[in-house]
């Protein structure tokens, strides 16, 4: 299978482990993945707030690239802020009135975008287009002994994320069986993680995460598909320990490096060095040196 990848601002930064592990993960699958060429940032959740035509405009260019080089592949991108603008983007251009204003202000770059490519997010496309048969057939060192509490986040699985249900995904769980771990449920999987309330309202924002992470202490590591969940739950668990009251601790790790290490990839593409929670636990119960 062929993809087009789109990393968005984050994947080249704060969550580079991220786009490491993703990419060697698909590929130990059997697919193809392409870089975007020329890709610039989709706006997430910011652009919006200052211009609906903005929060339109910078995700269909990246879209209108991708149609030019290849309107018949699909785009799979690992960041749920990314997903989401894309998708909210697809979905306002249905009116043809929006896609027309969209398309006058692409003109600028001589680019026209048409509305057929087609936006997955990295969840949808392992559970769908592999699976768990073709996950599980790939896995070198099962996750034996490992407990992994699955966490979606809000935007993964909705409003947009039709693969799953949006209040009770289990995507992600299916995945983490394929690879030999057992599953710790819990009530906060599809909850929001404060995005960027931790740094206007940090006091509502330290207790999303805290309330998070005190649902996922039985288990031995948190996994997550997305940048900036992976960063309010891996940068904040002090602040957030003292906002609960009580001690959290615990490794959160990105989805494609739990598949790295089940598919026996080298811990360099995993890049666990790169985490503020040491992960060193994890390993150490999976004997990994």
């Amino acid at each position: 299978m062929k993809y087009l990848y789109y990393p968005g601002c984050s994947m080249e930064a704060t969550a580079l482990e991220y786009k490491s592990s993703m990419y060697a993960a698909l590929e130990a699958l059997g697919a193809e993945v392409e870089e975007l060429e020329d890709w610039t940032c989709c706006g997430a959740s910011v652009a919006p707030v200052m211009s609906d035509l903005l929060g339109q405009v910078l995700p269909a260019r990246n879209l209108a690239l991708a149609e030019k080089l290849d309107g018949n592949r699909q785009i799979v991108v690992g960041c749920s802020a990314c997903f989401t603008s894309f998708q909210r983007t697809i979905a306002a251009a249905k009116d043809r009135a929006v896609l027309t204003k969209i398309n006058q202000a692409l003109e600028v770059e001589n680019l026209t975008w048409q509305g057929k490519v087609q936006v997955r997010h990295l969840l949808d496309v392992l559970i769908t287009d592999f699976g768990p048969q073709k996950i599980a057939a790939q896995v070198k060192k099962p996750l034996d002994g490992l407990t992994v509490a699955p966490y979606y986040g809000c935007q993964t699985v909705r409003p947009y994320g039709t693969f799953d249900d949006p209040q009770y995904p289990t995507s992600m769980a299916r995945v983490l069986e394929a690879l030999g771990a057992r599953v710790h449920h819990h009530l906060r999987e599809a909850a929001c993680c404060g995005t960027a309330l931790l740094t206007t309202k940090p006091e509502l924002g330290l207790l999303s995460v805290g309330q998070i992470l005190d649902a996922a202490q039985p288990a031995d590591c948190i996994a997550t598909v997305c940048p900036m969940c992976h960063m309010n739950l891996d940068s904040y668990q002090d602040k957030a320990s003292k906002a609960m009251g009580k001690k959290l601790s615990i490794p959160v790790l990105f989805l494609p490096q739990l598949l790295g290490l089940a598919f026996g990839l080298p811990a360099g593409e995993l890049m666990f060095k790169r985490h503020v929670v040491p992960v060193e636990p994890v390993l150490a119960r999976l004997n990994v040196a």
